[in-house]
């Protein structure tokens, strides 16, 4: 499995996560569960930056990834109560959409290349080449 996708389900399973815990624990636990989570964003976003395949569209991706964990983890920290709740609950949503358009964006990256392979005509590959190769075997 490439980083991109893995780095996309684990933003989007983080963002589900503080979308069930802003509607189910109190507004104090939940600005905490923010706040971590956008710190740990913030980490596993630094560290997929390694990988130099991740394209231009995920990596305007990250950069709005980034913005958004560090305005969750500030907020989370400045806010309370109601406030803290439905913040919490729309950057959630925010991190889960981001994370959707990642894995769709790899999908159809994916589905691009099989369909490249697809196309390449019967006749186009030489048939001595795999004779070739069972002689070898």
């Amino acid at each position: 499995m490439s980083q991109r996708f893995i780095s996309n389900v684990a933003l989007a399973i983080a963002g589900a996560v503080v979308v069930v815990a802003s509607q189910a624990f109190s507004s104090s636990l939940t600005g905490w569960l923010t706040f971590g989570v956008g710190l740990g964003a913030l980490a596993l976003l630094a560290v997929v930056q390694r990988d130099r395949a991740r394209g231009r569209l995920q990596r305007m991706l990250d950069v709005a990834t980034a913005a958004l964990a560090l305005w969750s983890a500030v907020a989370s920290v400045v806010y309370t109560g109601t406030t803290l709740t439905w913040l919490s609950f729309s950057e959630a949503i925010g991190f889960v959409v981001l994370a959707v358009v990642g894995l769709v964006a790899h999908e159809l990256s994916t589905e691009r290349i099989v369909h490249a392979f697809e196309a390449i005509p019967a006749d186009a590959h030489d048939g001595r080449r795999s004779e070739e190769f069972e002689a070898a075997a």
